[in-house]
């Protein structure tokens, strides 16, 4: 096989005589197009998927940090057409890219990580509901607050239902742990993930 780096003769020569190339030509054909973009400097958006005990997540980072994480729920087609919307139409399937978030994602469902250490692109909230979504994080593992007062923290103790809206629309779920939020009553209030992960992510927490 033709070994010259030139990104088309090498997928030339993985084609050739074949008129239905196999899973293995078609994941070194992606992962030569996953090098390929990122070494000219246009893979504005790369992402995977990972199965984990609440589902399938997709994973998505820009060069600045993870941007994305969305429930199958979610519709991750839309998810991913969103962010084509809201950030860059140049986006591939390129896990290389999310090795460290999706490793450390394992690693909390596993009960080895109370804490992420990953960089995060923040763009795609701002203003009031940006300012929650970084206090979120500062919610210890197995611990709880309540909308009213994430909102007191934040410095708008009237702002309850934007609390809750910025739970809602949180694009970094797991990693920006919503879930750690709660109705003042105890009861868990909504979830962009669903009632069911929830209530999974709180129990697997209270159980360590």
């Amino acid at each position: 096989m033709n070994t010259d780096t030139d990104g088309e003769l090498e997928i030339s020569d993985l084609l050739a005589n074949t008129a239905l190339p196999s899973a293995e030509t078609m994941e070194r054909l992606h992962r030569r197009l996953e090098e390929s973009a990122q070494q000219a400097g246009i893979l504005d958006i790369a992402y995977t998927t990972m199965d984990t005990p609440v589902g399938t997540l997709l994973l998505a980072a820009t060069e600045k940090g993870l941007v994305r994480v969305a429930y199958e729920n979610e519709d991750l087609d839309k998810v991913l057409d969103t962010l084509g919307t809201k950030i860059s139409r140049r986006i591939l399937k390129a896990p290389k890219r999310l090795d460290t978030a999706a490793f450390e994602i394992d690693e909390y469902f596993e009960r080895k990580r109370k804490t992420f250490d990953l960089t995060l692109d923040l763009s795609l909230s701002s203003g009031f509901r940006q300012l929650v979504q970084k206090h979120l994080p500062q919610i210890g593992y197995g611990m709880t607050e309540s909308y009213k007062q994430v909102a007191a923290i934040v410095g708008n103790p009237k702002a309850v239902r934007a609390v809750g809206s910025a739970c809602a629309t949180n694009p970094l779920p797991i990693v920006v742990p919503c879930h750690r939020v709660l109705r003042t009553d105890g009861t868990l209030g909504g979830y962009i993930g669903g009632l069911a992960a929830k209530t999974a992510l709180l129990n697997m927490e209270a159980a360590v």
